[in-house]
């Protein structure tokens, strides 16, 4: 909980994966739009991908497999279908590892660092922190999807605008959607991994030379 707290220094609310795009062209102008981008985001691609990864990345500590480690690691770092979402999840990624370092240390963090020298993306960051102190996959994805949620539907409530109380019926009505992608990024193989959402990765290119903008991404 403390680390998905919005109150953890990783910078996430200054993201919007490419929703300030959408919202710019219309593509999101209201509630119901922003539920249909983020279901789909979240259960077909990026958010879906990134839970790939936490898993392989939670089980590579908890097996003692640098080598897995260091296959996840890379993957996901070279994942990233902009160069806005790379600095999305790498940014976050080396934030939660300074300040955890620095409150919760842990030997997977240690073992990350030993096994990849990279840019490290945000969803490993948090599957090693959690498989080394040992909380258990399951609950530790839920608890990361539904902070990622949280946040895209939060830069949704400041872009579009809308209330904090439609914000929360987002909230609640993605909750089905979230419980699903875990599920079945549990049983995902790193080949296996894809995603089909190509309006999204665009919205996050064209975000790039967006004339006024209050998110990085």
């Amino acid at each position: 909980m403390a680390w998905l707290s919005p109150a953890y220094p990783v910078g996430a609310f200054s993201y919007s994966s490419g929703i300030e795009w959408a919202v710019e062209t219309a593509d999101i102008k209201d509630a119901e739009t922003l539920k249909r981008w983020l279901a789909v985001v979240i259960a077909e691609g990026g958010g879906f991908c990134d839970a790939v990864f936490f898993v392989h990345a939670h089980r590579a500590i908890a097996q003692g497999d640098d080598k897995a480690l260091r296959t996840v690691a890379e993957l996901a770092a070279a994942f990233a279908p902009s160069k806005e979402r790379l600095l999305e999840t790498t940014a976050q990624g080396r934030a939660f590892i300074e300040a955890t370092r620095a409150v919760w240390p842990c030997a997977g963090l240690d073992a990350l660092g030993a096994a990849w020298d990279g840019l490290v993306a945000y969803p490993v960051a948090v599957g090693v922190t959690a498989a080394g102190h040992g909380i258990a996959v399951e609950p530790a994805l839920n608890a990361y999807l539904h902070a990622v949620t949280a946040n895209l539907i939060s830069a949704g409530v400041r872009l579009i605008p809308l209330g904090q109380t439609d914000g929360q019926r987002l909230l609640a009505a993605l909750e089905p959607v979230v419980a699903a992608t875990a599920a079945r990024a549990l049983a995902t193989g790193l080949d296996d991994i894809g995603s089909a959402t190509f309006l999204a990765d665009i919205a996050s290119m064209r975000h790039e030379t967006q004339y006024t903008r209050l998110f990085r991404s």
